[in-house]
Formats: structure tokens, sequence, C-alpha cells
């Protein structure tokens, strides 16, 4: 089995490798003829090439897409895993750190200019979906299961952007459900808001937009976001407000991605529907800040 060319040179001079001139090269590319020391040579089907040509084969080669217009990837969710750990190194962070420090300056709650909170800091709709009660650990282990379960099928299809997209947006529209259908200063003072649970409402709607995009069965989606829906009704201290934003959100974003115009501006289409869904979640915000 042969594993490369010999780098005969009729001058009798020495070959050299391109990228690294000082290092004597006895097998050429099998591309472009060239010397490539080892360093510079990638296993092909036969023999080798130098990582020019590998390179050059990577850019000119068309990238594949997922139906979604996503870049298909092999292997595990990465994006998935990374929210979940994330998720799990600040649940650590928050019994580690005296003073509820991470609580009080990541959680959210629907006041301003109070001095729990301070004046109202709109990055708190996000960082506040990556943590969890310290109380409930029932309430970080069901998150992130129900994240495991529905990003192991949505990120595949959307694509790791995309499906971040969606994530982060479904949590900021579950802090906006929250705020908008809460009082500002409720009876018995105000409350810290933390969970992941509005982004996961928002997968439970991108979930069932692309199901009935695909022609799929969405009668089990349906019974789950019930059953969830109704718990958040009857347990106390659940924000039912925040499912609701983030289901709306989800399925708002799910819609744009999988009903944008199919063709060469398709990616452009759905960043600028996402950025119009995130656009209305933050008028919302400022109507409501506005109005007191």
């Amino acid at each position: 089995m042969s594993y490369g060319i010999p780098a005969a040179d009729p001058s009798g001079q020495i070959p050299v490798c391109p990228r690294h001139p000082d290092r004597p090269s006895y097998v050429r590319c099998q591309r472009c003829g060239r010397p490539a020391c080892p360093e510079c040579q990638r296993a092909a089907a036969v023999g080798f090439q130098c990582v020019d040509c590998v390179n050059e084969t990577k850019r000119t080669t068309p990238t594949v897409r997922s139906v979604y217009g996503g870049a298909v990837t092999t292997g595990k969710p990465l994006m998935t895993f990374g929210i979940i750990a994330a998720c799990a190194l600040l649940y650590v962070l928050q019994w580690i750190i005296p003073a509820d420090a991470v609580f009080r300056n990541f959680a959210f709650a629907s006041v301003y200019a109070t001095p729990e909170y301070g004046a109202f800091e709109p990055w708190r709709m996000l960082t506040s979906a990556f943590l969890h009660s310290q109380g409930f650990i029932l309430h970080i282990l069901l998150n992130m299961y129900m994240l495991w379960m529905f990003g192991q099928a949505l990120e595949p299809l959307l694509g790791r952007a995309r499906f971040l997209a969606l994530y982060l947006i479904s949590a900021i529209g579950g802090s906006v459900g929250y705020f908008l259908l809460t009082p500002i200063l409720p009876p018995g003072g105000p409350v810290g808001v933390v969970g992941a649970s509005g982004a996961i409402f928002g997968l439970f709607g991108a979930m069932l937009v692309v199901q009935r995009h695909r022609g799929g069965e969405t009668r089990q989606l349906w019974i789950l976001i019930a059953i969830n829906g109704v718990i958040g009704f009857m347990v106390p201290q659940i924000a039912w407000q925040a499912h609701l934003g983030g289901l709306i959100a989800g399925g708002l974003c799910a819609a744009v991605i999988a009903y944008a115009p199919r063709g060469p501006r398709r990616t452009l289409f759905q960043a600028v529907g996402l950025l119009l869904v995130l656009a209305l979640l933050v008028l919302a915000t400022t109507l409501r800040v506005a109005a007191g």
C-alpha cells in the first residue's frame, strides 16, 4: 500500500517542505505534488495530502445543511450540553458564594428602583434563566432533564446557532411574560424569579411548531404542555407567566426558522426574523417600564 510519492528531484537537491524549509521531506502531496514534512501531512484515502490542500478542500466543499438551514453536525449536541453545564456551574456557585450574592446579582424581579434590586436591569431577564432554586433541587434536575430531551431533538434539526438563539430568546421571553403579567410591586414585597422554565417552555413551543411544519404528530406535545401548564397554576411559587411568555417566544422563533423562504438568503431572513422577535420583547418591556 502506497503512503506517498517519493519526492525525487532531477537536480539532485534534497526536497524540503514549503511550510518548513529547514525540514527535508521525501513524501509529496497526492494532490499538488509538493513535498510535505510529517507535521504537514494529512492522511487521505490513498497516501497523504498536504495541510494546504486539505484546507482548500474544506473551504471549497459546500457545507451540508439541515432541513432548516443549519450546518449539519455529528456527535453530541454541544449547545445543549453547554447550557446544562452553565446552569450546573451557577447552581454550585449559588451554594459556595456566601450571602446569596449570585441570586441578588442575577435573579429577576418585576421591580425597579428598590433597595433590594436597584434600578431596572434588563440583563437579569436572561441571567435569571441560568439560576435555580436552592431549596428545591428538583427545580434544576427537571429543567435540565427536559433541556437534555428536547435539545437532542431540536439542536440537530435547527443547527447549533439557531438552537442557541431560540433558547436565549425564549429565556428572555419568559422573563418578559412575567414582567408583563405581574404587578411591578406585588403584595408582600418584590420576589426574585429564577429558573430555566421559561426557556424550556420555549423549546416546547418550538417543537410544536417544528412538528406541525414537518407533518408530525403533536398530540403528545399538547398533553405535555397542558400538564406542565396546569402544574404552574396549582403549585405555589411557580411563575406560570414565565412559562406562557417562553412558550410564545419559542413558538415565534421556531416559526421564523421553519417558514423562512428557502434560497440563498434563507439565513438572512431567519436572522432578521429572530431579531424582530427580540425587538418585540424589548418593545413590550419598554412600554411596561414607561407605563410604571
